[in-house]
């Protein structure tokens, strides 16, 4: 099984420019004193398509031949790999079908259909999605593009961090969500190849902690019925994404929701950045370990800024 390499990254980034932002990077004097350390916001809120996910989607739909590409892409996500794939598939004229879970957030949703996709609903369970994509493949003969554990996505999202710690070599830690993996496996690939003693963290909800268990015990433990606001979070590890943060990655972090939606409104309020929950989940567990990351430099994968305004956490009195 090939797993993608810090070069693969690079051959990514060649391929993402021109078309991915290079997002900025932002800094806040404020939120650096409430958490004792120095902060480095890397914004893919600020992406196309509003997260990563572009990054990983377009290098996937770029990378294939013009005959495979005819018949159009297909996935299922829960919204932000669905929009980035609406996207890329749209700027490569080429059709897109996307599988979301009916609980999928509106805002997203709707984003998808304004890219143009086609969108088959399912149940929000991770064998409704691949049952129901199953079907969507053999009636569209379209290339199945896994939202995180495929080759050239995970490439694709490695370049935040290459681009992060280019832009701020001294940065001593990074931190990014973990899902599924595509965006910890990249960042991690591209952090250790840059820096060999940079501390990789992945932050993860605490309802959702499939990720923190196949880690800390070393064998894969799949994602079961999570409870978690960060919707982004909810998938299993994959087959190439596991292998990688168990090598690359130091310490998977548990945070609960009541923290990611204090930490939520915090950047809201202090920074002015819509960040969803699944980026406010990395956030959080900084703040969660903030004396053992006193004065250390920390970039941080803002991975995302897609959500329902309608319907923000703290409306539902999840926090009191």
């Amino acid at each position: 099984m090939k797993l993608p390499q810090f070069s693969d990254i690079i051959s990514a980034s060649e391929v993402l420019k021109g078309f991915a932002h290079r997002t900025p990077v932002l800094t806040s004097r404020m939120i650096d004193d409430i958490f004792s350390c120095n902060l480095y916001f890397k914004c893919e809120n600020f992406q196309r398509a509003g997260a990563f996910k572009f990054r990983g989607a377009f290098n996937s739909v770029s990378n294939l031949d013009d005959q495979s590409a005819a018949k159009g892409v297909a996935t299922h996500s829960s919204g932000n790999f669905a929009q980035a794939l609406a996207l890329a598939a749209k700027m490569r004229n080429i059709p897109a079908y996307i599988v979301m879970p009916e609980t999928a957030p509106k805002a997203k949703v709707n984003a998808v259909k304004g890219y143009g996709a086609n969108i088959t609903f399912c149940k929000p369970t991770l064998e409704a999605r691949e049952s129901t994509l199953d079907n969507v493949v053999a009636e569209t003969g379209a290339v199945f593009l896994h939202p995180y554990d495929n080759f050239h996505v995970i490439a694709g999202q490695g370049t935040s961090a290459f681009e992060l710690l280019t832009d701020f070599p001294d940065i001593d830690t990074i931190i990014a969500p973990v899902g599924g993996g595509g965006l910890i496996s990249g960042t991690a690939t591209a952090a250790k190849a840059m820096r060999h003693d940079i501390n990789v963290l992945a932050g993860e909800p605490q309802g959702a902690d499939d990720a923190y268990r196949s880690f800390t015990t070393g064998e894969f433990v799949a994602s079961v019925n999570p409870n978690t606001i960060a919707d982004g979070l909810l998938t299993s590890l994959g087959k190439l994404t596991f292998p990688i943060i168990r090598e690359k990655v130091d310490s998977v972090i548990t945070v609960p929701d009541e923290i990611t939606i204090e930490i939520m409104k915090l950047i809201f309020e202090r920074m002015k950045l819509v960040i969803e929950p699944s980026s406010a989940v990395a956030v959080a567990a900084i703040y969660s370990q903030k004396e053992a990351l006193k004065d250390r430099k920390i970039g941080i994968i803002i991975s995302g800024g897609n959500l329902d305004l309608d319907n923000l956490p703290w409306q539902n009195n999840i926090v009191k």
